[in-house]
């Protein structure tokens, strides 16, 4: 019909014109955030394009949501602005024939959602936060760069080598401060290369010296001068935060787990699934055209109205997380009263129902009748 093909194909034409110019800000967004953390040392600086697509990818659910909305709230705000919603009207088309067109073009997209952020979310953050632990993981000798000072993984430990080779297992000039059991201690050594001994590796340094703090004796120090000095090159491993763990969780053990924090995560990626569906029949009962507004009047709403509705599904993802409100009975509370406060405002405006007409009709049929008292006439 031509009804449905016109409607579906300008939302595709906005749909595709919205997703990329969001694209476009979330991967520029994106870039700065993975670029200030691989500057910082948080991540490989290698790995910053492989981090960057995980990151989007987790991204793109509330991307392709968003999309979508914005999308069908532009085209109903020009079908209304340039009065063709008014010509479908008059033809027999009420509110309620849009729901149609609407949804048959949104599902490819909700399925979309409901793919990436059941399967793709959590495969995304455990990939990129490998990522981060490797690079966290490795081996003391391993962070350090010629010419720079550089933090050990435990934190105990700072080391400087002037020079080193191409495999990176020899350094000249080599120094050391640690602190341990409130202990420090200072190794300077000419040379140092990297050996294994029953399979840990180790730090050998030669030709240098050691200035040791005396323990209970402040201000008095031990030195010592070595040929050959061995320290062992640990490695640290980080565990991962439970917010993000649950975030690199399957859906499926997020089910059979059954804690606050999986049931949390659960009930989150079920929301935006039902976030998506909710916004798009929202976009069909609230778009409407004021002209006092202006242009941007419904995509300044539907900017709001998507803001609102995210932040109150981390909020309530927080919540559950806590122990304070069982998972179904939020998802209950938030996803059923915006869809039944949508499906109120749908059927109002679709039979043009109006509160205020409503009560003035009451008032005018419970007002008793008006009689006028007849005069009499002047003698």
């Amino acid at each position: 019909m031509l009804f449905h093909s016109s409607i579906r194909a300008e939302l595709a034409r906005s749909f595709g014109a919205t997703l990329v110019v969001l694209f476009t800000i979330v991967v520029t967004m994106l870039l700065i955030r993975v670029l200030g953390q691989a500057s910082s040392g948080a991540i490989d600086p290698k790995e910053v394009m492989l981090i960057l697509g995980y990151t989007v990818l987790g991204r793109m659910p509330t991307v392709l949501t968003m999309a979508l909305f914005i999308s069908i709230v532009s085209v109903l705000s020009r079908m209304h602005r340039d009065s063709e919603m008014v010509i479908w009207m008059n033809s027999g088309r009420g509110l309620l024939s849009l729901l149609s067109p609407v949804l048959r073009f949104a599902w490819p997209v909700l399925l979309a959602v409901t793919v990436l952020v059941l399967f793709a979310w959590p495969w995304a953050n455990q990939q990129a936060s490998d990522l981060r632990v490797r690079f966290e993981q490795r081996s003391d000798l391993q962070r350090v760069t010629p010419g720079q000072f550089q933090e050990s993984s435990s934190g105990r430990r700072v080391f400087f080598i002037d020079k080193d080779t191409a495999l990176g297992t020899e350094g000249r000039n080599v120094f050391i401060s640690s602190t341990q059991n409130q202990q420090e201690s200072t190794i300077s050594a000419k040379a140092a290369r990297v050996i294994q001994q029953d399979g840990t590796p180790f730090l050998l340094l030669t030709q240098g010296q050691r200035l040791e703090s005396i323990a209970g004796e402040q201000g008095s120090f031990k030195v010592s001068e070595f040929e050959e000095y061995a320290s062992r090159i640990t490695e640290k491993a980080l565990p991962l935060s439970r917010e993000l763990e649950m975030k690199s969780r399957s859906t499926l053990s997020l089910v059979t787990t059954r804690e606050p924090q999986a049931m949390a995560e659960f009930g989150w990626r079920i929301g935006m699934v039902l976030c998506a569906l909710n916004l798009s029949l929202l976009a069909v009962a609230t778009t409407t055209s004021n002209p006092r507004a202006g242009r941007s009047g419904n995509l300044a709403f539907s900017i709001f109205a998507f803001l609102l509705y995210y932040n109150l599904l981390n909020l309530g993802e927080s919540r559950v997380a806590r122990g304070q409100i069982p998972w179904d009975i939020w998802l209950l509370q938030l996803h059923a009263s915006v869809l039944l406060a949508t499906t109120l405002w749908l059927i109002k405006r679709h039979y043009h129902l109006s509160i205020r007409r409503w009560f003035r009709r009451k008032l005018t049929s419970a007002a008793p009748p008006h009689t006028s008292t007849p005069t009499s006439a002047p003698t």
